[in-house]
């Protein structure tokens, strides 16, 4: 079967960044600032981001890059004779097929509230109380959530089954092209607010003081774990669109694109949530229910409230989704390569597994509400925990060996196929850094995460 390819360049960037692109930029991201202090959490955020995001994308790239395979015949293809590092590529697999048991029903949410400020449910002078049971009420309703999760599965698998050009590549450059239109409109209106320089203030200037209260190895470990976390590395997400692009530019240079596309949202996100929060009295640091309790509550008490939240939560809607049909491409992917099924086909039983296999998620805020699985974690919790906290750091940490290790496919294989073409290049002279320092950091982010 001849291999698809992206019809540009800018389709390879505008599907990669929306892949990263995700919940974890705009909802994560703002919050883990807000309880770091601000400013000097961006920075460390930005320096690891470059030390650490870049390099370990640069791999997954060139694995795909250089075999045309999904992750289990891109191994396979790459290793040694009689050496095992494909069994990693099923595990890549299962992570994907985790990541959307659970991001699938979030993006149901993110449209839930789209469409609740589209129609009225959220009006002017809303109390923070009714805007906080609003959310409470939407979780404890499995037939309307089962309802958004299953749109979001329908049409993603709709939109991947129209092939790599005519539908992943074609929807996400509409759909990334206006996510960044609205996310700069949006902070345009933010920082016009009053107060928001107090918000700015806080987001943008360092001030150790802050960063002392925290203590400066908790924000340096959180800036880390963001930088890493961001880019959904390690199962293999991004390794499928090395797979389809093409050798004319090298891959530091696209990857260091990727994370300036990733990072860009990141920060806009920031410039529309801070000066809210301090336009309004709101403290910065709330924590996961910022997006769904003090966001609403901001803007049922903003002149066109109303229009303003619809329009953040469009802006949601796409950020999640971009990453939605991303990751289905690459289950897709796996699907015909490994057993030989056609697009539509592998499309239909997906969708069908996915829709499955999403229900627990929905189910564990209402009808199983008691459900305690990984260490008292709900069900949405849980399945978080073993994307986030397992399977992308061990997987990052396999794909960092296999492209430095002799034993696997070999530092002067990886740069050869990462420096190829026009662009950035990386020096041979990083070896030992790729080789012994890069490994300690994933081990820590691992062992912060399961400790």
């Amino acid at each position: 079967m001849k291999r698809e390819n992206f019809q540009s360049r800018i389709g390879f960037l505008l599907v990669s960044a929306g892949c990263a692109i995700g919940i974890g930029n705009v909802w994560r991201f703002p919050y883990v600032v807000g309880i770091n202090g601000g400013g000097v959490f961006v920075l460390f955020y930005l320096l690891f981001l470059i030390c650490m995001g870049v390099p370990i994308l640069t791999m997954e790239l060139a694995v795909g890059r250089a075999s045309r395979q999904s992750a289990v015949k891109g191994y396979q293809a790459l290793e040694k004779p009689g050496h095992k590092w494909h069994i990693h590529g099923w595990f890549c697999l299962a992570g994907c097929y985790l990541l959307m048991m659970y991001y699938t029903t979030v993006c149901g949410w993110m449209m839930i509230y789209f469409v609740k400020f589209l129609t009225g449910s959220f009006s002017t002078g809303m109390d923070s109380a009714a805007v906080s049971d609003a959310f409470s009420q939407m979780l404890l309703n499995p037939g309307q959530m089962l309802l958004w999760m299953a749109i979001t599965v329908a049409a993603g698998f709709l939109v991947c089954s129209w092939g790599l050009k005519k539908g992943l590549e074609r929807v996400s450059k509409w759909m990334m092209v206006a996510l960044l239109l609205l996310i700069v409109v949006l902070a345009i209106h933010s920082i016009t607010l009053p107060n928001a320089g107090t918000g700015l203030a806080f987001y943008l200037l360092p001030d150790f003081e802050r960063v002392r209260e925290v203590g400066l190895g908790n924000v340096m470990a959180d800036a880390m774990n963001q930088s890493f976390f961001t880019l959904s590395l390690g199962i293999g997400a991004m390794e499928i669109f090395g797979s389809y692009m093409s050798r004319d530019h090298s891959l530091p240079g696209e990857s260091l694109r990727v994370c300036a596309m990733d990072t860009f949202v990141a920060f806009f996100a920031g410039l529309i949530i801070f000066p809210a929060c301090f336009s309004f009295g709101l403290e910065p640091n709330q924590g996961p229910p910022l997006i769904f309790q003090t966001l609403p509550n901001i803007f049922v008490n903003m002149t066109g409230g109303r229009v303003w939240g619809a329009l953040f939560f469009l802006f949601m809607t796409f950020a999640s989704f971009t990453t939605v049909i991303a990751v289905f491409e690459n289950i897709i992917a796996g699907a015909m390569d490994n057993f030989g099924w056609s697009r539509k086909k592998a499309s239909v039983i997906n969708g069908i597994f996915l829709l499955i296999a999403s229900v627990p998620c929905v189910l564990g805020y209402n009808v199983w509400s008691d459900l305690r699985l990984i260490g008292g974690r709900d069900v949405l919790d849980s399945e978080d925990f073993l994307v986030s906290n397992l399977l992308l750091p061990l997987g990052s940490l396999v794909y960092l060996l296999f492209c430095v290790n002799r034993w696997g496919w070999g530092f002067d294989q990886y740069l050869e196929e990462c420096n190829s073409g026009a662009g950035i290049r990386f020096s041979r002279r990083l070896k030992p850094y790729f080789q012994y320092v890069l490994p300690i950091l994933i081990l820590v982010i691992l062992l912060q995460g399961l400790l």
